[in-house]
């Protein structure tokens, strides 16, 4: 259970869906004067070296992040995401990747607050000595879907919940799904994000479905799932063929950032073998 490490995939095709929605939900949420809080339920290291052994290993940012890095003409939100990660290398050659706490710690003022939870040893300590002088930051090593309901609901009313389990288990399917539901049961106006993978897996095929009959009962500005597919199966049915980002009470503007994005990165990524599809309810 604390085997899996992100550095092997810092930058790939999951991490640009992903962090692209996260910089548009973070952007919308600073629109207000009023502060929020972000929850990172498995927040990983912060930041990864796209030079050091593990990113090398694969180098699976190179059929991601590196295919937009210089790219010209981007969709906004998309050019956004792309503008983030070349602040994280101070403008120069892309030799990092910043994760999710890195990416909120460049988006959030000082009113907001960022709550970082990572259970393995060693990304943990790398993400404490990161984050160490970063005000209204916490990291815990604690177990991040256990830690929800002491984050929620925030003093504020104003929230961001990052859920992105590595899926190593089937239990991380199940609990997922029970996270949500305790998120929305506690504070209804939650932004719930949830990465997800593309597996030929049962779990990986009904979570999208569950999650949302979870959010039309519970989320009060219904849902956003946004999929994109790169790969296909090898011979034997294995192999993540892409992944998706379920957002529980989304911002009202991101369908329509999403929409000229995602055709964008399906025909960059996708291998030849690039779809793409993004959904929305209003229902609640």
């Amino acid at each position: 259970m604390l085997a899996y490490r992100h550095a092997f995939h810092a930058g790939n095709h999951a991490d640009v869906l992903k962090h692209l929605v996260l910089v548009a939900v973070l952007r919308h949420m600073a629109q207000k004067e009023k502060g929020f809080r972000v929850v990172d339920t498995h927040a990983g290291a912060g930041g990864y070296s796209l030079e050091g052994r593990y990113a090398r290993q694969k180098a699976e940012y190179a059929a991601g992040i590196e295919r937009l890095y210089d790219a010209a003409d981007l969709p906004p939100a998309l050019a956004d995401y792309v503008a983030q990660v070349r602040a994280f290398n101070g403008d120069g050659a892309l030799k990092q990747y910043p994760g999710s706490p890195a990416i909120a710690r460049m988006l959030l003022r000082p009113q907001d607050q960022l709550r970082l939870f990572e259970l393995h040893p060693t990304d943990h300590r790398i993400l404490a000595s990161f984050m160490a002088d970063a005000p209204n930051v916490q990291v815990a090593m604690k177990d991040g879907f256990e830690s929800l309901k002491s984050q929620l609901p925030p003093t504020t009313r104003r929230g961001v919940v990052l859920i992105d389990p590595p899926y190593e288990i089937k239990t991380d399917y199940t609990r997922t799904l029970a996270a949500l539901r305790e998120a929305l049961e506690r504070f209804a106006d939650a932004c719930v994000v949830i990465w997800l993978p593309q597996l030929q897996l049962l779990e990986s095929r009904q979570l999208p479905q569950r999650l949302k009959a979870t959010a039309d009962k519970h989320a009060k500005k219904g849902w956003l799932n946004a999929r994109l597919t790169v790969a296909q199966a090898d011979a034997r049915g294995f192999g993540m063929l892409g992944s998706s980002v379920f957002v529980a009470n989304p911002p009202h503007t991101l369908h329509e950032q999403l929409a000229p994005c995602l055709p964008l990165l399906a025909r960059t990524l996708g291998e030849g073998h690039g779809q793409h599809a993004l959904e929305k309810s209003t229902h609640a």
